[in-house]
């Protein structure tokens, strides 16, 4: 008998956790998409917030949970849901000039969460720091395949300075939070 309850115990603890990560992936790849809402076109790379997402749900989640959201919010784009920046979706995103910082989140998203998971990265500085190598990981994805589009003289001009101002911000942002709020 003690068996069996211990059993039930364990599977009903286990299946709660689960629920609860899923939950939590799901969250974070519904904040991405809302943050992504937030654009401003102004070339082949608009200005959006959906980088202060994917730096956010990977400082939250860490490098499980963290780059699962992002998938999870790619597949919603790639479905053709309006997920992806200033309401758009589909397959054509993924393969038009923001393709490389779409897919660069993800590299980003474990990342982050793998570094700020060590122990004394969580205060705002080095959380500061882990968090702008996770931008240049997005950055290097981007602007690869973004010189596709613009070639390699234009690349700097178009897809990496335009947002660093506003970069340096999201991370002062999220290394704050991080520094104070616990992983769940």
């Amino acid at each position: 008998m003690k068996n069996e309850y211990s059993a039930r115990t364990v599977s009903v603890g286990l299946d709660s956790r689960l629920v609860s990560h899923g939950l939590l992936v799901l969250l974070g790849s519904l904040a991405i998409g809302l943050l992504a809402q937030i654009a401003i076109p102004i070339g082949p790379v608009p200005v959006t917030g959906q980088t202060l997402g994917v730096l956010a749900v990977a400082a939250a989640l860490g490098p499980r949970r963290g780059p699962l959201s992002v998938l999870l919010y790619l597949s919603y784009g790639a479905a053709g849901l309006p997920f992806f920046a200033g309401g758009t979706g589909g397959m054509l995103v993924l393969m038009g000039p923001t393709a490389g910082y779409l897919i660069g989140f993800v590299a980003a998203a474990w990342f982050i969460g793998a570094l700020l998971d060590r122990p004394g990265l969580r205060s705002v500085l080095p959380a500061a720091l882990v968090l702008t190598a996770g931008t240049a990981v997005i950055y290097g994805f981007g602007v690869t395949w973004l010189s596709q589009f613009v070639g390699w003289d234009n690349v700097l001009t178009v897809g990496v300075t335009p947002f660093l101002f506003g970069d340096a911000l999201k991370i002062a942002i999220v290394a704050v939070a991080a520094a104070e709020l616990p992983r769940p």
